[in-house]
This record gives structure tokens, sequence and C-alpha cells, in this order.
């Protein structure tokens, strides 16, 4: 049984600031990238546990899956097969707040 995937609404701010971002110079371009982000994200039904855990939080179920220049953030539950997209980061602005 496949795992839910869940969007925080901080990972949708996240999305609408990339989409801003890149779409300032080019409004295609930004939804393709953030669709393609999204995408990447529902990989994670199958296996979650295959992002790496993120050693600063030192908790198994926080892990982060890389797209490009970008870390994807997530906590798995297991309990109800969820996984909670957290941050959408650019991995240049450093470790995201969770």
């Amino acid at each position: 049984m496949d795992f839910n995937i869940i969007i925080t609404d901080q990972a949708v701010k996240d999305l609408c600031e990339i989409a801003d971002f890149i779409g300032a110079d080019n409004p295609e371009a930004a939804t393709n990238f953030c669709d393609k982000l999204i995408d990447h994200s529902l990989k994670l039904t199958r296996f979650p546990e295959r992002g790496r855990v993120l050693q600063k939080m030192k908790d198994p179920l926080i892990r982060e899956v890389i797209y490009r220049s970008y870390r994807i953030v997530y906590k798995i539950d297991p309990r109800f097969r969820e996984v909670y997209i957290a941050r959408f980061w650019h991995s240049a602005r450093g470790e995201p707040t969770l």
C-alpha cells in the first residue's frame, strides 16, 4: 500500500516563492519547474525511506531528496502511511527551518 503525500502550507508557500522568482524572467519555465518539484515529491509514495536522513535533526523520519539544486524536505508518518512535504528549499540558502 502506498503512502499518501501531503504538501504542507509552508511547502506551498515555498513553491509560490520559487514560481515568482523564476516567473519574473520566464513564467512558463516557472510552471514547468514547480510541476517537476511536485512530481519528484510524489515519487515518495512507494519508497519514502529513499531520502537521506537530515543529520541536523537526528530523526530518521525527517528526510530529504534532491531535485536539481532544491532540497525536498519531508517527514514520514508510518502509523498513517503519510509523507508530509515540509519544505522546497534551495540548497544555497543553507538549512531550512521546520
